[in-house]
């Protein structure tokens, strides 16, 4: 996960947004286990909507699977100039092949070259478990929902590139 926050199911403190009537954010949810999947996207969205931001700020979409979530990012880079944040939601579970280090390699490294574009954040929210428990615990279970985590560090990262934006004329320091 890109959070550190590790709430262990704590309540979340959810950041203002800088500028609520400009904030958008863009989620793209892996098909592959969507009882997870759904509840960290559901964390996600109520996070969200906790922070003031309504469904019309929130473009919400399904992906055939973990993989395609960096393309999704990319198209949401490319096509949607005005997207404050994107989060990216999928759920890895261990398997028996290594397909498991893959998928997680591909999407870990795509989602780090987007970020490292300086354009709106791209937010980890990509559970890469050992099993299915490790992953209902994390989706709203006894660790916490970090699709919630996600959109809060998807807030607190917005405002960081509002902040960095108001700079752009001004002294660093006076």
């Amino acid at each position: 996960m890109s959070t550190i926050l590790n709430t262990n199911g704590a309540t979340l403190e959810i950041p203002r947004v800088m500028e609520p009537d400009n904030f958008k954010c863009a989620i793209f949810t892996a098909e592959w286990n969507p009882t997870v999947t759904d509840a960290l996207r559901d964390g996600a969205i109520d996070v969200l909507h906790k922070a003031g931001i309504n469904d019309n700020a929130i473009f919400s979409h399904s992906v055939p699977g973990t993989v395609e979530l960096v393309n999704a990012a990319a198209m949401a880079l490319t096509h949607m100039p005005d997207v404050n944040a994107i989060i990216i939601i999928g759920c890895v579970i261990r398997g028996d092949t290594p397909h498991f280090d893959y998928v997680c390699d591909i999407v870990s490294q795509g989602t780090a070259q987007l970020n490292a574009l300086g354009k709106a954040p791209v937010i980890f929210g990509v559970l890469t478990v050992d099993n299915d428990q490790q992953a209902l615990d994390r989706a709203g279970g006894v660790l916490g929902n970090k699709g919630a985590e996600a959109a809060v560090a998807a807030i607190k990262m917005a405002n960081l590139h509002t902040t960095a934006a108001s700079l752009r004329y001004t002294a660093f320091r006076q």
